[in-house]
Formats: structure tokens, C-alpha cells, sequence
């Protein structure tokens, strides 16, 4: 390890700083308050490299010497992707963070992995574009990330996953060559669809340093609507109909009581109060007709459920303050947490005829191991998130706790589901994985992986093990 180290300084010498070993900046990248999965082995060192040829060099020589490599972007991954259970080397692309090109005419842009989406959309904006990056995952969330676990977030019901917005990617392979996946035209069948294959696939195949994404015109019209139910029951069957009915909703999201008394207390959307009941969060798109249109037919379509009350707004700042429940969701959270209390926070995804039976059985079963547990999702595309609270420093808890995620996920996979609608498998998943899609498909996956890095040195540890 030393003589690697030894080696990148030397190869790289004209760049500043390009290799740390300062014991805070292992820890930082080792270790996630994000994470519901973290381990005591931390990376021995972190490089910081500026430009596709840098990482190029750092992954020859780690190809050389059998190093680890974890790629690190924005770092709130929740299943333990950027932990390091080998040691090796977290290359963090901080530096990395430019929008490179972007091209109106084409409605597209090639940005590297640190940047985060909203920063793009920022900048789109600066220079009077009427185009934005439509997928919609935590505010913090780093292209390189996203792309490792193809994403979603609250948008997905309308404009679908990660997956669905990459052209192509420029990615270093374990022995330091380097390819692109393709050329920029939205349509292509040009050989094996690459990008499927490297979306997804949690830095284990290669390392990402460069994305060109598609841009979507911006709506001429948003509105956004909160309607409380009486039960969890009615709100889910609520979503569930809007969907069967075919409205085009830009977003669809659930919280239950619990998230919305959560909200409430840490006064994150002060000086709004809110009901604390199983609370459904639209949010429509398009133009003022259209707008109009899908309102109203929601409005039909969820009334036999009994909805509480309506709250609606067309214009951006009420907007904001009625969508911000569900986006400081995690925040609130996370701010409520006691001394030595963990947030164990998973997802699972479910046909849509199941969800309502997932998260009622999720709930209760909660409440019997005596864990406060918060239920929030987007719920259009049946996928949703559970939010356990468990002292850390209590064994029985943390083994409830886990108890708990172990059983939402087996009832995931009897209701033909998946163990993981967008957070990835990282370290947390890798039994799951091999229940939900049998070994011979493991096999597949692992066949694909050595081919690809025969030496394992490429996030090793996540997805599955050797």
C-alpha cells in the first residue's frame, strides 16, 4: 500500500494535494451518518483527482498492486457503498464537479461525477435555459452516485429512473483503459446496451468520470396538492387508483402519522402545521390546461376515499412550502435522533396491487418489537421507505431493528417485489440479492464482474462477494 501511494504521488506530482492520508479524511470517507450500514475498517488513503487522465493513472497502479479502489461522490449512500472493508484507496471526485458541455440544441449535458443535480439545474437556469434534469433523489446526491445506484426519487412516477436519462459514459476500467459507451443520439442499437449495465452497478465494474444526460423542457405550469387521509389504508388505495386511472402525476409521494408529527416537531416547515395522518404529496405538471385537467380528475378519482381537506397552489412559493414536508422528510429525521440512536433507513418495491399490505404488515410488526418506525415512499411506482429508530448501544434493538428489515424485505420477495427500489444493495443487501434473483443469476453477475476486473480491486465487498 505505501509503495502504491509512493507511486501515484510520484506519477502525479505536479498535481497538489492529490493523495491524503490525514486520519479525519479516512474517517469521513470510511465511515456515513447517512449509512445504515458501517463497518471499523476505514480506507488507508483518499486521492483527489481532477480530470479522467488522473484516475486513469490511479487505477494502474492499483491494478498493479492489487489495491481496493471506492469511488466517492456525494457520499449519503444508505446501504454502505463507499465504506472500505478491504482498505484501499476512496477516490473522492470533489474536485471533479464541472458541467463540461451543455448543448440547448441537442437538450443535452456532459457533466462530470461530483457534480449534484441541483447544482446543474442551477446553472441551466443561469443561462436562461428553459431545460432541467428531471431526476429528483436527496438534494445532496452526486451524479457518480446516482449512476451507482440508478436513483429516482420523488419524480420517477413521470420521468422514471436513472437509467432513463444516461447517453453515455466515460468510465476507467480496473487495469486504467479507458472507454465511452456510446455516442450522443437518443436512440441507438449499436452492439450491447452498456449503459444498463454500468447504471446500477455500484462502482463494481469501473469507475465513472464523465455522463453526458438528457434534459427535459421545463412544465410551463406546476402545482403541487397535500390531502390527508383517515387511514393508511385509504391514502394507499388513494395513490393506487390514480395511477390504474392513468393520470399523468409529475410526483406522488406518501408520509404516514408518524413522519408527519416528526415534521412538526423539529419545526422544519414552520410556520406550518400539519395534520398528523397518512398524508398523500401530488405535485402536476404541464400546461395550465392540462394542469387543470389532472387536478380535477384526481379530485374524482380519490373521493370515495374519504380525503381530510385539499390544499392546492399554483404559485412557486406556496408551492414550496406545501412540498417542502416531503423533502426536509429526512432531515427532520435526522434531527430528532437521541443520544446513541441510529436511523435505519430501507427501501423495498412492490407491485402496486401489494403496497398497501407491505406497509400495514411493516408497520405493525414495528410496534410490536416496541421501534418507533416512520413509513414514507413514492408511492406511484410502489416503491417505499422505512425509517427505524433504535438505540445503538442497545444490542436487542439493533438486532430488532434488523430483525424488522430482514422480514420487510423476505415480504417484498414472496409478493414477487424487490429488496431494493433505488438505495442498491452495497453491503447490506448481498443475501437478498442472491433470494431475489436466484444463484444462477449471481453467477452471471460475478462471471461479468471478473471479466471486467479480474482482480477484484473495483469496490470489492459490494453486490456480492467473491
Amino acid at each position: 500500500m505505501e509503495l502504491a501511494i509512493d507511486k501515484i504521488r510520484s506519477h502525479l506530482k505536479h498535481v497538489d494535494d492529490i493523495i491524503s492520508t490525514e486520519p479525519a479524511d479516512l474517517k469521513a470517507h470510511g465511515y456515513s451518518e447517512w449509512s445504515s450500514i458501517n463497518i471499523d475498517t476505514l480506507p488507508v488513503a483518499v486521492a483527489y483527482p481532477r480530470c479522467t487522465e488522473h484516475v486513469q493513472a490511479i487505477a494502474r497502479v492499483c491494478h498493479e498492486h492489487r489495491i481496493p479502489i471506492v469511488p466517492y461522490s456525494g457520499g449519503s449512500s444508505v446501504e454502505g457503498h463507499t465504506s472500505a472493508p478491504f482498505g484501499g484507496i476512496s477516490i473522492d471526485f470533489g474536485y471533479m464537479d464541472k458541467c463540461l458541455r451543455f448543448r440547448p440544441e441537442d437538450m443535452d449535458a456532459t457533466v462530470q461525477p461530483g457534480l449534484c443535480w441541483t447544482e446543474l439545474n442551477e446553472e441551466l437556469a443561469s443561462q436562461g435555459s428553459n431545460l432541467f434534469f428531471p431526476i429528483d433523489p436527496a438534494p445532496s446526491a452526486k451524479f457518480g452516485g446516482m449512476i451507482g445506484t440508478n436513483c429516482s426519487g420523488t419524480n420517477a412516477v413521470r420521468y422514471g429512473t436513472m437509467k432513463d436519462w444516461v447517453l453515455n459514459v466515460t468510465m476507467v476500467l480496473a487495469d486504467g483503459s479507458v472507454i465511452k459507451t456510446r455516442r450522443r443520439p437518443r436512440k441507438c442499437s449499436a452492439g450491447y446496451n452498456l449503459n444498463s449495465l454500468i447504471v446500477g452497478s455500484e462502482g463494481s465494474l469501473g469507475i465513472v468520470t464523465e455522463v453526458t444526460v438528457k434534459l427535459a423542457p421545463i412544465p410551463e405550469q406546476y402545482s403541487v396538492a397535500v390531502v390527508p387521509f383517515p387511514s393508511l389504508e385509504r391514502a394507499v388505495s388513494a395513490a393506487t387508483a390514480v395511477i390504474r386511472r392513468g393520470v399523468p402525476v409529475a410526483a406522488l409521494e406518501l408520509m404516514d402519522e408518524i413522519q408527519m408529527r416528526v415534521i412538526n416537531n423539529a419545526g422544519t416547515t414552520m410556520p406550518k402545521v400539519w395534520k398528523e395522518v397518512p398524508t398523500l404529496f401530488f405535485k402536476f405538471a404541464g400546461t395550465l390546461g392540462t394542469v387543470k385537467d389532472n387536478i380535477a380528475t384526481v379530485r374524482d378519482t380519490i373521493k370515495e376515499y374519504e380525503p381530510e381537506a385539499f390544499e392546492w397552489a399554483t404559485d412557486s412559493e406556496e408551492q414550496a412550502r406545501l412540498w417542502s414536508a416531503r423533502k426536509e422528510s429526512l432531515y427532520s429525521l435526522l434531527s430528532l435522533r437521541k443520544d446513541g440512536e441510529q436511523l435505519w433507513n430501507t427501501d423495498v418495491a412492490v407491485p402496486l396491487s401489494r403496497l398497501t399490505k407491505i406497509i400495514q404488515d411493516s408497520k405493525k410488526e414495528a410496534e410490536e418489537f416496541g421501534l418507533l418506525a416512520t413509513v414514507k415512499g413514492h408511492v406511484g411506482d410502489g416503491n417505499f421507505h422505512e425509517n427505524i429508530f433504535y438505540d445503538a448501544t442497545n444490542a436487542e434493538q439493533r438486532e430488532n431493528a434488523e430483525t424488522l428489515v430482514k422480514r420487510m424485505v423476505r415480504r417484498a420477495l414472496e409478493m414477487d417485489g424487490t429488496c431494493t427500489g433505488e438505495h442498491g444493495i452495497g453491503l447490506g443487501k448481498k443475501d437478498s440479492l442472491e433470494k431475489e434473483v436466484g444463484n444462477d443469476t449471481v453467477v452471471v453477475m460475478k462471471l461479468l464482474k471478473s471479466a471486467l476486473d479480474p482482480r477484484w480491486i473495483m469496490n470489492p465487498g459490494k453486490v456480492f462477494d467473491l
